[in-house]
């Protein structure tokens, strides 16, 4: 493991990566959803989810996620749109961030990761749509009804969270080599 990057250059990446979450937030709601189910998307902000996840620790990562939606929710959203992003992104980032946490531990004591950046994208859409069908849940007050729409919604997230999760896997390598320094340790400095 390579020593922590020092401070600034934590804090840029970290502003960098909120920014690039909200950018591909904002661009998401820009393409047209040819999947015919009420709030689904590809998810591209996920991506960054990923990278942060893979690059810090899960409390960062999550302040990326939050800010990512507030960001995007106050400049292009409503109130809906921002509860409903949070409940998915808190959900989903807390999720894949324990998977993210098991595959270091296990990496630490010389065992094989249990669970690819793929499979955790996965989960994580999976999770992501769960968090938001509970949100909805509260707001429709009509438990059968969102019992109804949770089969599409995980069904539909296996191919979301595969195409994010191949991107990320992707894009890693590329930000290993360019980033001065890559940083898992728990305290920053």
């Amino acid at each position: 493991m390579t020593p922590s990057m020092s401070r600034t250059h934590r804090l840029v990446l970290i502003a960098l990566l909120t920014v690039t979450a909200a950018i591909l937030g904002y661009l998401e709601s820009l393409l047209p959803c040819f999947i015919p189910i009420p709030g689904v998307k590809i998810g591209l902000p996920n991506i960054v989810t990923m990278i942060s996840l893979s690059l810090f620790n899960t409390p960062i990562a999550l302040g990326i996620a939050i800010a990512r939606v507030l960001l995007t929710g106050f400049m292009f959203g409503s109130l809906s749109s921002i509860l409903y992003a949070l409940a998915g992104g808190i959900i989903s980032c807390s999720v894949m961030g324990a998977l993210t946490h098991t595959n270091h531990q296990r990496q630490i004591q010389g065992q094989d990761a249990p669970f690819s950046l793929i499979g955790i994208s996965i989960i994580g859409a999976m999770t992501h749509n769960i968090g938001q069908l509970c949100i909805a849940t509260i707001i429709v007050q009509n438990l059968r009804l969102m019992l109804l729409y949770l089969p599409f919604l995980l069904l539909i997230a296996v191919p979301i969270g595969l195409l994010t999760g191949i991107i990320a896997r992707r894009l890693l390598p590329y930000l290993n080599r360019i980033l001065p320094q890559k940083s898992h340790d728990k305290n920053p400095r």
